[in-house]
């Protein structure tokens, strides 16, 4: 046998040995998943008061669910503010972002997993008693309005922002609705349910009123980053498989009123205790 063909061989052979232990060391790392996603988001994500590094919440319970029926774990961390969670995930850093609504520029770092598991409103939050007139997105012209970075309420009506309306962004939904409340903005875009949320936290239920209709209904997805060592077809195809399964049996809406009631008794323990 000539010297090229034994190296050859040989090659092989090696390479025969090493791949199941290259695919079991892959397999390994992949058993665990880190997820993240918005913090200022109950019910559906928000800081543990007891271990603040990680998310709870309706979406961090259905991450634990479907880590069981993956047979892996998930852990759902905090990463610091959406827009942050954004990067994380768009460095690979995480592996997972546990809700999030469809835009172009997500899909062009990371891949939805259909179904959505849930549906959120997106409101225009005033000032209470100070509502302007407001039935239509072209309402919204003419006034300064507040919004989290990097946040979305749907492609459409980002188009539409980005061309017509008068948007300042900061880092949190606090400082939207503190802006707001002081008079420096007119308006705030976010959620119905984390904004009636955030103003009970803040003390600020008295102060703040959305209006009717929303700006959009959208989808919360559950997307896999491009960047994350475990992309992957396979990873992907189990994702919504299992994500199928839940959403059809009612999960995601049976613990999106659990967590409701566990933000709520939880605000409560909060303002009953005593300041030291």
């Amino acid at each position: 046998m000539s010297q090229p063909l034994v190296r050859f061989c040989l090659t092989l052979a090696i390479v025969c040995l090493v791949s199941p232990f290259a695919a079991q060391a892959a397999s390994s790392q992949c058993s665990v998943l880190v997820a993240s996603g918005n913090p200022e988001y109950p019910p559906f994500l928000w800081r543990d008061p007891q271990y603040p590094e990680r998310l709870i919440g309706a979406n961090a319970d259905l991450m634990e669910q479907l880590g069981k029926a993956l047979g892996v774990t998930i852990h759902v961390r905090y990463a610091g503010s959406w827009a942050r969670a954004q990067e994380e995930a768009r460095l690979g850093r995480i592996d997972l972002l546990a809700g999030a609504f469809l835009t172009p520029e997500r899909q062009k770092l990371m891949d939805y997993i259909q179904p959505a598991f849930l549906t959120t409103d997106n409101v225009v939050w005033v000032r209470n008693g100070e509502a302007f007139s407001y039935a239509r997105w072209a309402d919204l012209q003419g006034h300064t309005g507040g919004t989290l970075v990097n946040n979305s309420f749907g492609a459409a009506f980002d188009t539409f922002a980005e061309q017509h309306l008068n948007l300042e962004e900061v880092p949190s939904v606090a400082q939207a609705f503190q802006k707001l409340v002081l008079g420096r903005t007119d308006y705030a875009l976010y959620e119905r349910f984390p904004g009636l949320a955030t103003a009970a936290r803040l003390g600020l239920t008295d102060n703040l009123q959305p209006l009717e209709p929303p700006v959009s209904s959208e989808g919360l997805f559950l997307t896999l980053a491009h960047a994350s060592p475990c992309y992957g077809p396979e990873l992907r195809g189990q994702l919504q498989e299992k994500m199928t399964e839940l959403t059809a049996s009612g999960i995601p809406q049976r613990l999106l009123q659990r967590n409701l009631q566990r933000w709520q008794a939880q605000q409560t323990k909060t303002t009953a205790t005593p300041s030291p």
